[in-house]
């Protein structure tokens, strides 16, 4: 497993090697001691979650609140999608940026998302299906939501029809609204 950190702190994507014979293919999703020893720090699965939506529907840009907190490992286990992560930790040296990532069932490729960053998607095929291996368990009321049309954040969704959008993600504050508001989690540099 090839596992690499992207140009926000913490963000890594991680491409399994696959192995391939007459039978198909076979990879290994998550190690988490290899993601661990890449972070700098634990992850311990507490929750697994599916969504599955047709093509072309815009999922976030979602974080949770601290506390709880929640790191997220993402993967497409169905179909394919745009991935992007938005750095939202007040403070941090990439506040507002974000990274790219194309998920496609078919190579495996995960993001491993930390605590106060941003994740949203954009299905790419009909019937994707994400998993999150999350490292805490839902708690009602701390979810954050944040609009993924934020003018000020211009994130490269690249759709070409108006996405199939929820109305909490339509409705959902910018990020200067969310941290003004003192939703957002400080910066906190890793040791």
């Amino acid at each position: 497993m090839r596992i690499t950190e992207l140009g926000i702190p913490g963000v890594f994507v991680l491409v399994p090697d696959q192995l391939h014979d007459e039978r198909g293919s076979f990879h290994e999703g998550l190690r988490v001691d290899e993601l661990e020893k890449a972070a700098g720090r634990s992850f311990a699965p507490r929750q697994i979650n599916y969504s599955v939506s047709r093509r072309n529907t815009l999922r976030g840009i979602h974080s949770v609140a601290s506390p709880p907190g929640q790191a997220k490992f993402v993967t497409s286990v169905r179909g394919v999608l745009r991935d992007i992560v938005v750095d939202l930790r007040v403070g941090s040296p990439t506040y507002g940026q974000h990274a790219v990532n194309v998920l496609d069932a078919a190579v495996g490729t995960s993001v491993f998302v930390p605590e106060g960053v941003g994740h949203g998607f954009l299905t790419l095929t009909d019937d994707a299906c994400i998993c999150y291996v999350l490292s805490t368990a839902h708690v009602p009321g701390t979810q954050i939501d944040i609009d993924p049309l934020d003018p000020e954040l211009a994130l490269p969704w690249a759709f070409t029809e108006a996405p199939l959008m929820s109305a909490k993600d339509a409705g959902a504050r910018t990020a200067a609204e969310a941290a003004a508001a003192g939703l957002l989690m400080p910066w906190q540099p890793r040791p």
